[in-house]
């Protein structure tokens, strides 16, 4: 077995500030030896996402306890029979653990795995096991098959994507969600081309990856919107137009586009934010959603729009990507200087601090945050 210190959810809900109330636990638990098409990975730098937030807080049921944690990069140290890997591997882990056999992974859309999911929603690895173990003998859920706010983590191989060594860990754990679900929003979902007018709903690590996206792929005009003035400056920086989130947000966008943009991102999770990037877009215009609001949130938009306008209204899971394809491609971009994600970066912190790096992504002081290993 392996030792690991790992942050571990017991009960969701707990109130901010979570430095105070600590959601997550810094627990020293134990791993098994990686099981057939399984690695064990030590962990070099993992972001937080509002993925983590919405369990933290109780948005986002999920089995507990569990070792949270979904967006990261690191070192293979152990393989398990079966894989392709081998210790010293750098991988990006990606958190979906696309089977590759299912209807769905042949139609080229593993975003949408059935065992993935079914394995993801269960806490496991898409084997069906959990690896870890703590002293009292019961065993932490997985979180999307990742689990990387942890020194050492077991995966399965389908989560993996192997990368160049000389790619900084706190740089390439980016790729393992934010820029997968932003980018690929911006590149595939919306299919952003040459001289689109683009909004962007929400600027976290994954709005602000669809900014990036979007400039890349030749946008005439990027629309950044967020109620936070820093993360406004901060895509302003990044060559978009700022617009103040709120009530006039929409209005706003209308009138910057002679009325309103033909490809809208909404990366919020907030149904209300949905609802004025739908009343955003432009009459034969894209509105493309890669949040997650509260499972049974009612949605309300005028029909109509969607025949008499021609509407599209699309969802984006993983960015509609196929992470061994895309997170090669994406790396190419950065390293070209067209997808400079390593701007989205607002600071790194020890494990033992991540309640309070919670803190600053509740509050949206934050964009990426990194929990880096020695």
């Amino acid at each position: 077995m392996t030792a690991t210190r790992a942050a571990v959810l017991v009960e969701s809900g707990r109130p901010a500030p979570y430095a105070a109330s600590r959601p997550l636990e810094i627990a020293e638990l134990r791993l098994d030896p990686p099981g057939h098409g399984e690695l064990l990975v030590r962990i070099g730098a993992a972001g937080l996402c509002h993925s983590d937030l919405s369990v933290i807080n109780g948005s986002r049921p999920r089995p507990l306890p569990m070792a949270l944690g979904h967006e990261a990069a690191g070192e293979v140290v152990e393989t398990g029979p079966g894989t392709e890997f081998a210790p010293g591997d750098h991988v990006v882990l990606a958190f979906v653990p696309a089977c590759g056999h299912c209807e769905r992974c042949v139609a080229g859309r593993p975003a949408l795995c059935g065992p993935g999911a079914q394995a993801n929603g269960a806490g496991t690895l898409l084997g069906g096991g959990r690896r870890f173990r703590a002293p009292d003998g019961t065993r932490p859920h997985h979180h999307l098959g990742v689990s990387a706010f942890s020194e050492f983590t077991v995966v399965s191989s389908r989560s993996a994507v192997r990368i160049d060594p000389d790619l900084p860990f706190d740089v390439a754990a980016l790729f393992g969600c934010a820029v997968l679900t932003g980018a690929g929003a911006a590149l595939h979902s919306a299919a952003v081309s040459p001289g689109d007018t683009v909004a962007v709903f929400g600027l976290g690590g994954v709005g602000l990856s669809a900014v990036l996206a979007a400039k890349a792929a030749g946008a005439s005009t990027v629309l950044a919107v967020d109620v936070v003035a820093s993360k406004r400056d901060l895509a302003g920086r990044l060559g978009a137009r700022p617009v103040a989130g709120g009530p006039d947000a929409v209005e706003a966008i209308r009138d910057l586009t002679s009325g309103g943009a033909e490809k809208v991102i909404d990366t919020t999770g907030v149904v209300a934010v949905l609802e004025q990037a739908y009343a955003a877009t432009r009459p034969g215009g894209t509105t493309v959603t890669v949040g997650l609001p509260a499972p049974g949130a009612p949605l309300t938009l005028p029909a109509l729009s969607l025949v008499a306008e021609e509407r599209t209204l699309r969802g984006s899971y993983l960015g509609s990507c196929v992470p061994r394809r895309d997170v090669p491609r994406f790396i190419a971009l950065y390293r070209d200087g067209a997808l400079p994600v390593d701007a989205l970066l607002s600071g790194r912190l020890p494990l033992d601090e991540i309640n309070a790096g919670f803190d600053r992504l509740h509050t949206g002081e934050a964009v990426r945050q990194l929990v880096t290993f020695p």
